[in-house]
């Protein structure tokens, strides 16, 4: 497929679109261990904040709290009686990761504010109106249901939706432009048959009047 076959004339691959650093790995499923475990851990997250009604502070308290004292009585009872202290892994934050992750955040808000900038001293309409309708979709969404189940939701999106339209990536975009050709189709007619007479009426009515 051709760059001109494809949504917006994109150049890019999905991958160059999302950064093409580990978190775009992970989002389009190149490190599959690591995404799964990911959905799983927030899967289970989710499970137990719904149904056990703990807080996020209050249970990374309590699990803290308890594999703290497990560590320190292993370690005491070992010292006591010779045996081998408890079996810890490097606790190491790879510095590559750290970047990427940086990088990809602080990319991320520089456009924020570079588009929050523009809406606010009136530069950009259609951006504007782009930001107040997904501010009232979240606003109607988050009536629905609570922040948790969204967050997850938005989570299973994020991880799921990229990678099916790179897998499917030629289909979806010739349904989408042919869907738009379409309405553009539709709205040409429109604008002949309903706007195109209503603004001859309007101009009758001024030379009348």
């Amino acid at each position: 497929m051709g760059s001109s076959d494809r949504l917006f004339n994109r150049q890019r691959t999905i991958h160059e679109l999302l950064g093409g650093g580990i978190v775009a790995d992970v989002m389009l499923w190149r490190r599959k261990n690591l995404t799964l475990g990911i959905l799983l851990v927030t899967l289970a997250a989710w499970v137990v904040f719904e149904r056990s009604g703990y807080t996020l502070l209050s249970l990374i308290s309590r699990v803290l709290l308890l594999l703290v004292v497990i560590l320190f009585l292993w370690a005491k009872s070992a010292a006591i009686l010779n045996r081998p202290a408890p079996p810890l892994p490097d606790l190491y934050l790879p510095e590559e990761i750290v970047n990427e992750v940086a990088a990809f955040i602080r990319n991320r808000t520089n456009a924020f504010l570079s588009v929050s900038q523009d809406i606010a001293l009136g530069k950009d309409s259609k951006m504007f109106c782009k930001v107040a309708a997904c501010l009232w979709l979240i606003s109607f969404v988050g009536g629905l249901t609570d922040f948790l189940t969204l967050g997850y939701t938005g989570l299973v999106i994020v991880l799921t939706v990229p990678a099916l339209y790179e897998r499917y990536e030629d289909h979806i975009d010739r349904h989408v432009m042919l869907g738009y050709c379409k309405l553009q189709q539709l709205y040409v007619r429109l604008d002949v048959e309903c706007f195109g007479k209503i603004r001859k009426w309007i101009l009758e009515k001024r030379k009348l009047s």
